[in-house]
């Protein structure tokens, strides 16, 4: 069974810094695509950021210039590092895992206080 971990989150002032991590175990991972997705209260899923097994990365257009997503491999583990955070980066933020089916993390919460 695929399980994610994020982790990472937490409370910064606008212009700020983070980084989330998702580790993923009993699953292949070098091989998967990986993705960011963040929920606002009241808004729908939204994708933030995507990888794939090849490394090429995808981002919605708020978020270009301001975070990145990586992975490692090695560890099976995605990472998404957010900089130059503003108030509207607040949400929940899953990681998602993509085979045959698709798994989710439990979310970690990242608020931006302004």
């Amino acid at each position: 069974q695929v399980q994610l971990v994020e982790s990472g989150g937490g409370l910064v002032q606008a212009g700020g810094s983070l980084r989330l991590s998702c580790a993923v175990s009993g699953g292949t991972f070098s091989s998967v695509n990986m993705g960011w997705y963040r929920q606002a209260p009241g808004k729908q899923r939204e994708l933030v950021a995507s990888i794939s097994s090849g490394g090429w990365t995808n981002y919605a257009d708020s978020v270009k210039g301001r975070f990145t997503i990586s992975r490692d491999n090695a560890k099976k583990t995605v990472y998404l590092q957010l900089n130059s955070l503003k108030a509207e980066d607040t949400a929940v933020y899953y990681c998602r895992y993509t085979l045959s089916s698709d798994y989710w993390g439990q979310g970690t919460q990242v608020t931006v206080s302004s």
